[in-house]
């Protein structure tokens, strides 16, 4: 289940201490990548979603490059497996959608393959590390 009425595109303008707050939570501090590696130009020319549980607070967030890469999908660890996740993912694609792209990419960590998997995705590649995790590239064509 997707808690997509949670879910919203936010600029970085606007959101960037909360979207740094997830960021700095899930990337840096428990899966220890290097701060330097995670901030970057990107942020400011990307799409946001920021999801918020039922109280507000926020719990996700994911973003889209401007060339259709989908990156930095975090969620709180306590709110992993509740649908922000699939929310986040659903409302990225659907912008994707409205953009008429052709195709999207993103860069899994290996233990989030077959959360992708469910959502067309496929494998393209060989595994590969970045920040000391393991990835692939995933490819999703869109219809």
């Amino acid at each position: 289940m997707c808690y997509s009425h949670s879910v919203h595109i936010v600029s970085w303008e606007d959101e960037s201490l909360t979207l740094r707050d997830i960021r700095t939570e899930v990337f840096i501090n428990e899966q220890q990548v290097p701060e330097a590696m995670e901030w970057d130009e990107f942020d400011v020319i990307s799409t946001h979603v920021l999801a918020r549980n039922f109280d507000g607070l926020p719990v996700g967030t994911a973003r889209l490059l401007p060339d259709g890469h989908i990156g930095r999908m975090a969620v709180l660890k306590g709110w992993r497996s509740k649908g922000y996740g699939c929310a986040m993912l659903q409302k990225l694609l659907e912008e994707l959608s409205n953009r008429h792209e052709q195709k999207v990419m993103l860069n899994a960590q290996t233990s989030a393959v077959k959360f992708y998997e469910k959502f067309g995705f496929k494998v393209s590649g060989e595994e590969f590390w970045e920040a000391g995790i393991l990835h692939v590239k995933m490819i999703l064509l869109l219809k």
